[in-house]
């Protein structure tokens, strides 16, 4: 797959980070509460056996979740928040990923506290899951 063929919807990432540097081109889709992160996977997201490591996987899932509490919270007129913090993450891998294929979350918003937010994931190469997940984070205060 070549960034000419990325899935209708996503656009160059609109968030940067000295962490997902080393994944990019990453592409996401925002949709009223949920925020979809997609990369072409490549030999540099594979660990020694050749499969896309767990890793990339498991913070591909955490960014998209933070992001997708983040519009949640701000369609329901909370606002932006100064941040979120993970308090937990549990990732089960469903599957295995290889360079080529289409890397995407799909992110379901659960719930938010006063001030935890949860959130469900969905990772899939090709269509097909390779991971589940599901995060708790902690709202921090803006200003």
């Amino acid at each position: 797959m070549t960034e000419s063929s990325v899935p209708e919807g996503y656009s160059p990432h609109f968030r940067k980070s000295r962490f997902t540097d080393p994944w990019e081109p990453l592409f996401s889709k925002t949709l009223a509460r949920e925020v979809s992160i997609g990369l072409v996977l490549s030999e540099a997201h594979c660990n020694s056996r050749g499969l896309v490591h767990g890793g990339l996987i498991a913070s591909l899932a955490d960014n998209a979740m933070g992001l997708s509490c983040v519009a949640a919270l701000q369609e329901d007129g909370r606002g932006a928040p100064g941040g979120l913090v993970t308090i937990t993450l549990n990732t089960d891998y469903l599957g295995s990923a290889r360079v080529g294929q289409w890397l995407a979350t799909d992110t379901h918003f659960v719930k938010a506290g006063g001030s935890i937010c949860f959130a469900d994931c969905l990772v899939r190469a090709d269509g097909v899951p390779v991971a589940r997940a599901s995060a708790t984070f902690k709202v921090l205060q803006a200003g």
